[in-house]
This record gives structure tokens, C-alpha cells and sequence, in this order.
């Protein structure tokens, strides 16, 4: 047996031996998520999906505009090959086993990901030569995914190497081609900051409404290292954004904002784990959640500052608002705090959209639901622009265009529930 294949098997053992997601679960108490064989491929789909790689289907990395492309060292590997398999997942951490500490809730997820795991894309990325680290000098990439099969888990795994400033804009949408079919997708996308990198991370994820969609992100952080993180993802049958943070270097800082959109009968869980190992590290979450119809939609924040991390400074804000309809909406921020020399706030709140504002929209002659677009767009516009600290990434990546997008197609989907 070859020994790609001898990992998948081995994956599925220990899935099997630790089990699925139980349903008492903390971290997916109010959205459990779809038994394992979904996840699997073990569930047949209602009908196949499998796009070519040269129809565009998989890992597609493009520049932006003429932003330097610095030296990014990208390889496309096959995890069926033994070789290609074992560049793809080194360095990589294993999943926790059945009863070994450390474990988290999500690890099923992660097991299931490595049985069925056949393609990836591993990045390099570093500065040009003789550049220095101004504005100018960062280098720029978009990356788009779409679907191979009816049934996938890929793996992106993105290095930034010493001192190296990178904006990374990465759009999950199926709008361009091949697989329109539902599929269901184990997603995995390791992120690795050297000492001082800096990574700006843009995600859009706007899966179709049947699809069933698990994103997890972890990122891991040295010493001086900064990552800011905003999510644009809409729900769907089934969607998990998940994002594990790991602050493990003295300096270190993450900011992360999402932005949930759930409309109609759709699920939409975001996560955000962030660990605080080293001192003097800084974090920020926040999350603005917005549902219509029948969603149910849950933020979930959870950081955890440790006893060696002296100094740290952390901030929680979750913002969730009903649109219409009679959504589910949970909001749950936690913090675990496990030394007395910090900074730490959190907290949620709950609204409706400012009926002044939506009073003086319409006396400019806009539509009630225009006028709702306009309101929501200018909320999702602050969050980005609290998340990143350079004001130029947000105009460089057409920021106003994607919120536009992805707001109007929530929009539109409440306005169908309640129409149809």
C-alpha cells in the first residue's frame, strides 16, 4: 500500500476511534454540524461535480492591479503522491488523538480533513530583492478558489518569511464556472508569520445556499509578527468559519472582524479562538452579525491569555442584528484570563438598524431596502477599516465593491423568504 494512501487510511481509523462532533460539544452547541460521512465523501451527492484544473477549478493565484509581486514561491501538490503528500503537510501539527491533551472540539474536522485531503497549495512568500519595508514594498496577491468535486477538502498553506509585508485578498464565490451543483467542503489553511512579518488577510466566502462549507484558519505567530484578518461570509446549508490564533512570540498582534450575513433558512457559525502564550502580545476581535428570515447565525469568541503572558492586551466586541424575520442570533464572548498584569474588554450587543438613519435615507428618495443596503455597507465599511491599519489596502481592493455584493445578495435573499 503506498503511503499517501496508508495516512488516509490511518486518518479514518482515528476518526473513527475519537468519534464525531458530539451534539453536547461547547464550542457547536447551537449549530451542530453534518454527521461525518458528509464530510467523508462516504454520503453520496444528489449529483457529481468534478471540474478541471485547467477550467479554473482549484487554487488560482493572480496579482492585483501593478502592486509588487515580491518573490512567492507557489507550488500546486498532489496528496494522492507519497513525496508531494509529505511536502504538502510538513510542518504542519497533527491533530489532537482520542483522549491526548490539547485537544479541541474542531479536531473531527481536522482528522476528516486529512482521509480525504488530494490537493493543496503551499506559499513562499518574501520581499524582492533590495527592497525595504515601506508601503510600497509589500507585495500584493489575490487568490481564488473553486471547487474540484462534489466532495473536497484542500489545503492552503501560506509562509511569510522574516520581516516580509504581504496582503493576501483570498474569494471563495463559485461565480465564475464548471461545479454548480451543492458541494461540501473541508477547507484547511495554515498560516505561518515569521519574526516582524506582517500578513493582511482579506477572505470572501459567499458558498451557494444548499452548499455545506467548513473554512478553518490557523495562524501562528513570532516574535513581532502582525496579522490582520477580515471574513465577508454568507450563509448557507451548512457554513463554519473557524479561526485559531496563536499569539506565541513576545509582540505579536492579531486583529480579526467579521462580517456574518445569513438570510432565509440559512446556518452561519464564526469562531474565533485566539491564544495569548508570550508577553506582550495584542489581540482584537470583533464581529458584526446580521440575519433575516428563519437563520440561525452564532459569533463565538474565546480568547484565552496564559500565565506567562504578562502585558497583553486583548478586546472582544460582537454586534448582532436582526434585519427581518425572526432570525436565531447567539453571541458569545469569552474570556479566559490567566494573569493579573493585563488589559482585557469584551462584550456584546444586541440592536436594529439606527431607525434615524433609515428615516433620512428614504427622505433622499432611496427604497426601504436601498436604504438598508446603504446602512449596512457603511457599518461593514467602519469593521474593515478597524481591522486593517493601512487605509490604502481597502481602496487597493476594491473593498466597497465586495461589501456592496455581499450585502445586496443578503438582502435580496430575505427579501425572497418573505416573498416566496
Amino acid at each position: 500500500m503506498d503511503l499517501a494512501r496508508a495516512d488516509a487510511l490511518a486518518a479514518r481509523h482515528q476518526l473513527g476511534v475519537m468519534g464525531w462532533i458530539p451534539r453536547h460539544s461547547e464550542s457547536f452547541r447551537h449549530l451542530p454540524p453534518p454527521a461525518a460521512d458528509i464530510w467523508l465523501g462516504d454520503a453520496p451527492p444528489a449529483v457529481g461535480c468534478h471540474a478541471h484544473p485547467l477550467a479554473g477549478a482549484g487554487w488560482t493565484l493572480h496579482p492585483i492591479g501593478q502592486s509588487p509581486q515580491g518573490r512567492v514561491d507557489a507550488r500546486w501538490l498532489d496528496a494522492g503522491d507519497a513525496l508531494q503528500r509529505a511536502e504538502l503537510f510538513a510542518g504542519l501539527p497533527m491533530p489532537a488523538g482520542a483522549g491526548e491533551a490539547g485537544g479541541d472540539d474542531a479536531a473531527p474536522f481536522a482528522w476528516a480533513h486529512r482521509a480525504l485531503c488530494r490537493q493543496g497549495l503551499r506559499m513562499r512568500i518574501g520581499a524582492t530583492p533590495g527592497a525595504g519595508r515601506g508601503p510600497s514594498d509589500t507585495v500584493w496577491l489575490q487568490l481564488r478558489h473553486q471547487p474540484r468535486s462534489a466532495v473536497e477538502a484542500p489545503l492552503l498553506v501560506i509562509e511569510v518569511l522574516a520581516g516580509v509585508q504581504a496582503v493576501l485578498v483570498e474569494t471563495h464565490d463559485r461565480q465564475s464556472l464548471a461545479c454548480q451543483q451543492p458541494i461540501v467542503q473541508n477547507l484547511q489553511v495554515h498560516v505561518l508569520l515569521g519574526e516582524g512579518a506582517t500578513l493582511r488577510h482579506l477572505r470572501v466566502a459567499a458558498p451557494s445556499p444548499a452548499d455545506r462549507v467548513a473554512h478553518h484558519v490557523h495562524a501562528r505567530l513570532a516574535r513581532g509578527a502582525r496579522y490582520e484578518q477580515a471574513v465577508i461570509a454568507l450563509g448557507s446549508g451548512y457554513h463554519l468559519q473557524r479561526n485559531v490564533l496563536g499569539l506565541q512570540a513576545e509582540g505579536a498582534v492579531a486583529r480579526h472582524a467579521g462580517l456574518m450575513l445569513a438570510a432565509a433558512d440559512a446556518v452561519l457559525e464564526h469562531q474565533v479562538r485566539v491564544s495569548h502564550t508570550a508577553a506582550r502580545t495584542t489581540s482584537s476581535v470583533e464581529d458584526l452579525a446580521l440575519a433575516s428570515g428563519a437563520a440561525r447565525l452564532v459569533a463565538n469568541a474565546h480568547t484565552r491569555i496564559a500565565p506567562a503572558a504578562a502585558e497583553a492586551e486583548v478586546r472582544q466586541r460582537l454586534v448582532g442584528i436582526p434585519t427581518g424575520g425572526q432570525p436565531k442570533l447567539v453571541l458569545r464572548p469569552h474570556l479566559e484570563i490567566c494573569h493579573d498584569q493585563v488589559q482585557a474588554t469584551h462584550g456584546a450587543t444586541w440592536g436594529a438598524l439606527p431607525e434615524d438613519a433609515l428615516f433620512y435615507a428614504r427622505q433622499r428618495g432611496l427604497d426601504e431596502r436601498s436604504a438598508r443596503g446603504l446602512i449596512v455597507e457603511g457599518m461593514a465599511g467602519a469593521l474593515m477599516q478597524r481591522c486593517f491599519s493601512d487605509s490604502h489596502l481597502l481602496q487597493a481592493v476594491d473593498i466597497d465593491t465586495l461589501l456592496r455584493a455581499a450585502v445586496a445578495r443578503h438582502l435580496a435573499a430575505g427579501e425572497g423568504a418573505r416573498h416566496g
